[in-house]
């Protein structure tokens, strides 16, 4: 691993990704639709472009021998077209820039919301099938573009696919401050005994450079997929409630049963497209259900491929957050 190349490197996973590249004293090109001065900051080098643009993407591969392609459009609302072109086309046009160089390496970020079917998954491992039908647009995309790495594997592409599980800490542009927006609105959801993965980024950000360090050490390992988390599943309300507490924010106190929460999403789906309002809903039948259902998984396999063990705990990590709110405000 020489020169590589980070496809949203100045999102919060990539950003992560990026400093331990830079850290290590690696050449990385970052490619994003923006520049991050933060980046720049780092010495990176930059490409700026749409990754659903097939030019764009052959240009900022030149001269890569390893990708790390973390960049997606996530998110619970927001048109089709959207989801379809970042997550599908974007990830197509990686995998025909690493056709055009054999020895290149894809580590490819997915997302356990892959496999969610809308029930409890206690455990599940690489083996959990995909399901039919999917409530929103980010899972259904990210699928069909893990489906796309996959089928390229079987043609020769060289890539390992993890799919870390609610990334979150210091710098988080996404989930933490979702929660802290909400803090005096949020209605727990069901009893709270529902328990998820997590996982903190800088633990996110190690598996993906054991993963490349895996893959390259034993490329038979090429095609495989690997859930990736703090390997210490939680109560979900009560994570919300210590990342209310690191923002300084008052616990989530009121609840809804997660029937009434469903039918809520239902209709304020309905009405947001019926409105064309672009903003996203205060609740969705997918958010429903993973506020309310259990989603933690098995990493056994993350383990033994990859040397994967999360080196910051939930404690410590919540420490951190702390800390970096506190700087913030």
């Amino acid at each position: 691993m020489k020169n590589v190349l980070v496809t949203g490197g100045g999102g919060f996973l990539g950003n992560a990704i990026v400093k331990l590249l830079v850290e290590k004293n690696i050449k990385v090109r970052t490619l994003s639709r923006k520049i991050h001065p933060n980046l720049t900051a780092l010495g990176v080098e930059q490409a700026q472009g749409d990754i659903a643009d097939a030019a764009v993407v052959t240009a900022a591969c030149k001269g890569i021998d390893t990708i790390f392609h973390t960049a997606a459009k996530a998110g619970i609302w927001g048109p089709y077209h959207q989801f379809y072109q970042t997550n599908v086309i974007g990830t197509q046009n990686i995998i025909a820039a690493c056709k055009m160089n054999s020895d290149m390496n894809l580590i490819y970020t997915s997302s356990p919301s892959v496999v969610f079917d809308g029930k409890d998954m206690k455990g599940a491992d690489e083996s959990a099938p995909y399901p039919i039908n999917y409530s929103a647009h980010y899972p259904k995309t990210k699928a069909m573009a893990e489906q796309s790495v996959l089928k390229a594997c079987e043609n020769g592409l060289c890539s390992i696919i993890l799919r870390p599980h609610l990334i979150w800490g210091p710098e988080d542009n996404h989930l933490v401050p979702a929660i802290l927006a909400r803090a005096h609105r949020l209605r727990q959801i069901g009893d709270g005994s529902n328990r998820v993965d997590t996982v903190y980024i800088d633990n996110a950000a190690l598996a993906h450079l054991l993963a490349q360090k895996a893959l390259s050490n034993n490329p038979s390992l090429s095609g495989r997929i690997y859930f990736i988390s703090q390997d210490k599943p939680i109560r979900l309300w009560e994570m919300v409630n210590h990342i209310l507490a690191a923002g300084e924010k008052p616990p989530v106190t009121r609840t809804i049963s997660p029937q009434q929460a469903y039918v809520i999403g239902a209709m304020m789906e309905s009405l947001f497209r019926i409105l064309k309002i672009k903003h996203e809903p205060p609740m969705t039948r997918f958010l429903a259900q993973e506020l309310s259902l259990s989603h933690w998984f098995n990493i056994s396999a993350a383990k033994r491929d990859l040397g994967y063990t999360p080196k910051i705990s939930t404690e410590k990590g919540l420490e951190q957050l702390k800390k970096w709110l506190r700087c913030q405000s």
